[in-house]
């Protein structure tokens, strides 16, 4: 066939790094403020699909001018940099397969959705669901502990439903209520009910995280790089 599809590449090593670097900067760049001649040259360097006659003749040419602006320009862009390192590491985490990530505590509306995010959810999320009842004590403030503990699992799926959408009353009555259900693939690994008894009168995240961790529910938590946490700062 005359037409061939290029399919994606993955790069390695020194140049291929540079390659996707030149790439994400040109992705990230105001095309329309962009110069013709200078989008183009980083196009040119970018790519990875050069035809063989230009690769071999370009083995032996000298760098030009426009190309040597050009890589010290890049050197000298510590903003695009760091926003490519924080989406390196996102890639990075995606191709790992550890999963999605999540930020704050989900709502579930009804039993239907109670069961979809058990079932649908990705292999590797687990998934912790605090059923409650207002005016049950310690709902509320487990309700708070996990507001905490998804800022620091953002791995972790935590969810809260309210004992009447979730259509269940009959099997969570108000004395084993608040009840923290932990599922992963679909399988439930912890069924925890009335749990408060098991923290004193008074209880905060830290309390709720020993006691996951003591049944091996939560990854590892993840601990940002100074580095990391600039690059973040920076991009927000």
């Amino acid at each position: 066939m005359s037409d061939e599809i290029e399919e994606p590449v993955v790069h390695t090593g020194p140049k291929g790094v540079i390659n996707d670097w030149r790439r994400f900067k040109l992705e990230s760049m105001d095309q329309e403020a962009l110069p013709p001649q200078k989008r183009e040259l980083l196009r040119q360097m970018s790519s990875p699909h050069k035809p063989k006659e230009e690769a071999r003749g370009s083995l032996n040419r000298k760098m030009s001018v426009q190309e040597y602006e050009l890589i010290k320009e890049d050197m000298a862009d510590e903003q695009c940099l760091k926003r490519y390192r924080k989406h390196c590491m996102q890639d990075m985490h995606e191709r790992l397969s550890f999963g999605p990530r999540f930020e704050g505590v989900h709502d579930l509306a009804d039993g239907e959705a109670f069961l979809e995010v058990i079932e649908k959810e990705h292999r590797n999320t687990v998934v912790v669901v605090h059923i409650h009842k207002e005016g049950i004590k310690g709902c509320d403030a487990l309700n708070s502990c996990l507001d905490c503990l998804a800022g620091e699992y953002p791995t972790v799926k935590f969810c809260r439903i309210s004992v009447e959408a979730s259509g269940a009353g009959e099997r969570f009555s108000d004395e084993v209520l608040p009840a923290l259900l932990v599922y992963k693939a679909g399988e439930l690994l912890g069924n925890f009910l009335a749990i408060t008894q098991n923290f004193n009168e008074e209880f905060f995240a830290t309390d709720v995280e020993a006691f996951l961790n003591e049944y091996g529910l939560l990854p590892e938590k993840e601990v940002p790089t100074a580095e990391a946490e600039e690059a973040e700062a920076d991009v927000e």
